[in-house]
């Protein structure tokens, strides 16, 4: 059976171009497309040659109130968290304070270490560091 590797998540967010800036400035990412999408929507793919995020602003405004009302575990299909692994767990946490969010729930566990922080939509993400 071919194994199958995850090329992508796709996210909802107000401004596609400021999302994909702070993880451009965090994480050392690039902007590898940019473009009109389903909808009337506006993408911007932000990651690296192998994988990346898909940063998505649909045309109907309207459509982002789950986002406004902070809708987010308690909603069935509703993601949860991106994980993303970093080589050096302290200077990834330090650009992301730099960018003005805040770390939270740290912890050390069998075989990382890891926090997690919100950005502007309130999408959660866990900064993982293995080794």
């Amino acid at each position: 059976m071919t194994q199958g590797r995850l090329e992508h998540v796709n996210i909802s967010v107000r401004d596609p171009h400021k999302t994909a800036a702070m993880l451009g400035e965090v994480f050392g990412w690039a902007i590898r497309w940019e473009g009109d999408a389903m909808a009337g929507g506006y993408t911007v793919h932000v990651g690296t040659e192998a994988d990346y995020i898909a940063v998505y602003r649909p045309a109907d405004r309207d459509a982002m109130g789950a986002l406004e009302e902070g809708r987010s575990h308690c909603t069935r299909g509703m993601l949860n968290h991106v994980g993303i692994v970093v080589d050096d767990l302290d200077e990834a946490e330090a650009r992301i304070i730099a960018a003005g969010f805040e770390t939270l729930n740290h912890g050390d566990y069998e075989p990382g270490r890891r926090f997690y922080f919100y950005d502007d939509d309130r999408i959660e993400y866990e900064v993982i560091s293995y080794g």
